[in-house]
């Protein structure tokens, strides 16, 4: 079976101001951009400027013109060529096509393209599987971003972006260690009331804010998909304290942990 081909990845490529890209044929294969600076892109003819983190979609014989807009351009970029699944994909989640959207908020799009990035070239061999299911995921994150509006907060890109995005990404991969915020903002070299007005800034949330939701969509997913005792649910999500867990849980969800676990919700 015919699956997508993946030409080249890039991530948090930078230009200057003077950045100018021109395909008047179209780069012989599928691109999509994620933006992280504002850029113009040209349609038809018409110029088209978009705020930072836009998303844009060329397929094969797309004429492609696209530049920086008054500052430095920053992106993110895939070369590909989808197969029938992810074109009727696209389509089914109306994913814009050969047009540019403002996405507001494209923190998780860019880590999922670090990462499909990072597994294409390795040598990983079920490097390319792995990247087509980020890529299916990438197109439902687009669908729910197109469809949610992030005008209290869109991501800030700083000198601890990167190193903020790590830190919230294990966050929610380990929820059980113990994030401790005096030990991550040291870490950083920055004093406490520093690192969490950046972290704040950077993701709308608090460090506890994620700290409580990683483990409580552990404690989800371990209380509908295994008969573990509750004691071992609240020690793998972090908590010592099983009492603790589930007064939290039910202040969360709504129900006790064993409700919740009898009920099976979707």
């Amino acid at each position: 079976m015919k699956q997508m081909r993946t030409d080249a990845i890039g991530y948090h490529h930078y230009h200057h101001a003077d950045f100018i890209n021109v395909r008047p044929e179209g780069s012989g294969d599928w691109l999509m951009i994620l933006t992280h600076s504002p850029a113009c892109f040209w349609i038809d003819g018409e110029e088209i400027p978009m705020p930072a983190h836009s998303l844009m979609i060329y397929t094969s014989d797309f004429p492609q013109k696209y530049t920086a807009n008054g500052t430095g351009y920053l992106d993110d970029w895939l070369h590909f060529e989808p197969d029938e699944a992810e074109i009727q994909l696209m389509e089914t989640l109306g994913i814009p096509i050969n047009r540019p959207v403002s996405l507001g908020n494209v923190s998780s799009l860019s880590a999922m393209l670090r990462n499909m990035c990072y597994e294409f070239y390795s040598i990983h061999p079920n490097r390319q599987q792995t990247v087509n299911l980020y890529f299916s995921m990438m197109l439902y994150k687009i669908n729910e971003l197109m469809q949610t509006e992030y005008s209290d907060h869109v991501l800030s890109e700083t000198a601890h972006s990167a190193h903020l995005l790590w830190i919230r990404e294990s966050i929610f991969r380990w929820p059980e260690q113990d994030w401790n915020l005096d030990a991550l903002a040291k870490e950083m070299h920055l004093s406490r009331s520093r690192f969490q007005h950046l972290y704040t800034e950077t993701f709308g949330s608090t460090l506890t804010q994620d700290v409580i939701n990683s483990r409580m969509q552990c404690a989800r997913s371990l209380l509908r998909e295994t008969d573990i005792p509750l004691e071992e649910v609240a020690y793998r999500c972090g908590y010592a304290n099983s009492a603790h867990f589930s007064t939290l849980f039910k202040k969360m969800t709504g129900v006790t942990p064993k409700q919740y676990r009898s009920q099976k919700p979707e």
